[in-house]
């Protein structure tokens, strides 16, 4: 990939999934990643697999204090920032994310506090970073729930509505000097856990609404969030992708 060699990269919400396998693409890369999550012990077990520089790092998505120094231990240790994929969310709560008319406010409070909140809060604290070097690239992860209308989660369809909303701005004020922020919507993204927990036969059903041949895997979603961190997507700023083998949401 373009220009990624031994561009410094924060990863967030990095230990598992998604975030593990865009680790371990950007530093297959030549970048240098410091990754972040609040397990820490699978954190630096995903450092561990990944070649090249990759140094794991323990913070709470919830806590700005926490962020703040998840940003300046990376900056410490690695001397700079070039780029950051904001991945971290909260699903526990997404399991009880109903209606309006269901949901408490502790659902609203903590949902928005983890992904929109925490989310801005990241990259408040990297943009100062990402400007001194003459600028950088962001990445945070959406869903296809902020556009699709379901008739639930509609606390975490919100919270994603509102980090594609929050890249657009930080693409119109930044990107004349040299900011790019995208979001990047996956589709159904299948795991060991979701294929545990799914089962075989509801995923071949769930299959008949996508126009592709598979569900998503995690080298799906890690490749195009490379692409826009590296410099051949130095073009793309703004945006939301929707990643998600052709599943379409009328918008």
């Amino acid at each position: 990939m373009k220009n990624l060699q031994d561009k410094i990269i924060l990863v967030c919400g990095g230990a598992t999934g998604i975030g593990a396998e865009t680790a371990r693409q950007l530093s297959a890369a030549g970048a240098r990643v410091a990754l972040g999550d609040i397990n820490l012990e699978v954190a630096q077990q995903t450092a561990a697999d990944c070649t090249g520089d990759v140094v794991a790092f323990q913070y709470d998505q919830a806590d700005e204090a926490s962020i703040n120094a998840l940003v300046e231990q990376a900056v410490e240790h690695f001397g700079g920032l070039n780029g950051v994929f904001a991945n971290a969310a909260d699903l526990q709560t997404v399991l009880v994310d109903g209606d309006v008319l269901s949901n408490d406010i502790g659902i609203w409070e903590r949902t928005l506090s983890v992904n929109l909140t925490g989310t801005a809060m990241i990259i408040r604290a990297a943009l100062p970073h990402l400007l001194k070097a003459g600028g950088g690239a962001i990445v945070c992860t959406s869903s296809g729930a902020s556009t699709i209308g379901e008739p639930e989660r509609v606390a975490y369809a919100a919270s994603k509505a509102g980090i594609n909303a929050m890249c657009r701005h930080v693409a119109s004020r930044w990107g004349k000097e040299g900011i790019r922020c995208n979001s990047l919507a996956p589709g159904l993204v299948v795991t060991e856990q979701l294929q545990e927990g799914m089962g075989q036969e509801f995923l071949d059903k769930l299959l008949k609404g996508v126009n592709s041949t598979r569900h998503g895997e995690p080298a799906d979603i890690a490749a195009s969030v490379v692409f826009l961190l590296s410099d051949e997507g130095e073009w793309v700023n703004g945006q939301t992708w929707h990643v998600n083998g052709g599943v379409f949401y009328g918008t």
